[in-house]
């Protein structure tokens, strides 16, 4: 990792457009920091760079080639979804509950239990830092309540019209795959093109994510960011779901 850039509090991010891959032996990694120092996850967002590892490592930056997206037009409602998601519609004691309780949500995607990942990712350190992106109007929660208990949902990030999915839990059949129904509808509502999925996995590719290649994404990514006619504050509720009937 001898090429790997260590950050100090003000240093750059190196561009992923012009330097990809310092070590090609560790494809995707970007940059190495001691810990995640104010406004670095603000600024490593704008260039597609997101952190990712564990407990008792260095704080590690990536940006990954291919990146797995979502186009929320192809998002795959198959019809055992629909069938939930009409029942969902039908109950009242069921609801969307938007940016709500950011932090009982993020709390939640770190300690489930998932096959294809590990929630120890998301740190107290992580955590703060998202909670501080969502303070500043740039990360949002879609809660899925039922009977005003948290049963499932997802956080992201957003700067103006491009969409970062972090992570999902569920604690009822469906539940996060309705908070990503939700979101996949708000998105396509205000024009976002593409939810960023970050990794690839069975389960997102099972909903309709895809990888691209790395400078397709960056590219779109620098159109994105600089749009203005999306919906702030985040405001919907479950009846955005008749979208995806």
């Amino acid at each position: 990792m001898s090429n790997i850039a260590w950050l100090g509090a003000n240093d750059p991010f190196p561009n992923p457009l012009l330097r990809a891959d310092p070590d090609p032996s560790v494809p995707g990694l970007i940059a190495v920091s001691e810990r995640i120092y104010p406004g670095q996850l603000f600024a490593a967002y704008q260039l597609g760079i997101f952190p990712w590892y564990s407990d008792n490592q260095p704080v590690l930056w990536w940006s990954p080639d291919p990146r797995m997206v979502l186009k929320p037009s192809e998002f795959k409602c198959h019809e055992s979804l629909k069938k939930t998601i009409r029942q969902f519609l039908e109950d009242p004691n069921k609801q969307i509950v938007v940016d709500g309780d950011f932090g009982a949500v993020m709390r939640s995607c770190a300690t489930s239990k998932r096959k294809d990942q590990d929630g120890t990712w998301i740190t107290h350190e992580i955590m703060d830092a998202y909670t501080t992106l969502h303070e500043q109007g740039h990360a949002h929660s879609i809660a899925i309540h039922a009977a005003n208990e948290i049963v499932g949902g997802l956080y992201c990030v957003a700067f103006g019209g491009m969409v970062f999915g972090e992570s999902m839990f569920s604690r009822q059949t469906d539940a996060s795959k309705i908070a990503l129904a939700a979101l996949c509808a708000w998105c396509q509502r205000n024009g976002v093109a593409m939810i960023d999925c970050q990794q690839e996995t069975l389960h997102l590719s099972s909903l309709g994510a895809a990888p691209i290649p790395r400078e397709v994404f960056l590219e779109s990514l620098q159109v994105s960011i600089n749009q203005s006619n999306i919906e702030i504050p985040w405001t919907f509720d479950k009846a955005i779901l008749t979208h995806c009937l």
